[in-house]
């Protein structure tokens, strides 16, 4: 069920992945000549970043998972979902904009520019890899939920997932941008944080033991 809910927050949280995101896809040039791999490339990219980054997600839940502390793992991540969803966006807009942050992430957004001008299928992918490294809160809600997992493989297969999700919406968007409806997009928006908020219930279930089958089985 938690790989079906980080491929929905993908799916329709990609959205909020144009509005971050949509400046780069619409880099890629619209009328050149294998323009449609190359898309795929970025996007695919992209996710191999998630892939690898859920590989050390799932680590860390794994330490968790096998000092005995699943449970506080699972309620704790829960927690931060779902405190990170009711969070000011002002103060998150902040945190994003700091210096620190600024610092991090400035070679990253070099090493994007520069590939820009290559314009061949190894640039793109290596934009896409590049990319899936900026700061996006709903890739790290993605992570704290794939750490729950405590598996290596299940962690990477989660974030795997979450980027596909993700696909779509910014594959399509880059060849009919001047399509997207804006009233359509917003509507979505508004139920991203009510699922967000319901998968955080849903870890927190699963911590607390309660020994429902499927939703809070017995660990």
């Amino acid at each position: 069920m938690e790989f079906t809910a980080l491929f929905l927050i993908g799916l329709l949280g990609s959205l909020h992945c144009i509005g971050m995101c949509g400046p780069i896809v619409l880099a890629i040039p619209a009328a050149e000549k294998y323009d449609i791999p190359k898309r795929l490339l970025y996007n695919f990219g992209r996710i191999i970043t998630y892939t690898v980054m859920g590989v050390g997600a799932g680590f860390i839940g794994s330490r968790f998972f096998a000092a005995g502390f699943q449970q506080y793992a699972s309620i704790t991540f829960g927690a931060v979902i779902i405190i990170y969803v009711i969070i000011p966006s002002s103060i998150k807009a902040k945190a994003g904009a700091s210096k620190t942050a600024s610092f991090l992430f400035i070679p990253v957004k070099k090493g994007m520019s520069k590939l820009f001008g290559y314009r061949n299928f190894p640039s793109y992918l290596l934009i896409g890899i590049l990319n899936g490294f900026l700061p996006c809160g709903f890739v790290y809600m993605a992570l704290a939920s794939s750490a729950v997992y405590g598996s290596v493989l299940k962690g990477a297969a989660g974030m795997a997932l979450f980027g596909f999700g993700t696909t779509p919406a910014l594959f399509f968007f880059s060849i009919i941008s001047r399509y997207v409806n804006l009233r359509v997009r917003n509507r979505i928006k508004r139920i991203i944080p009510a699922l967000v908020i319901l998968l955080g219930i849903l870890f927190i279930l699963r911590g607390l033991n309660l020994g429902i089958p499927f939703l809070s089985p017995k660990i």
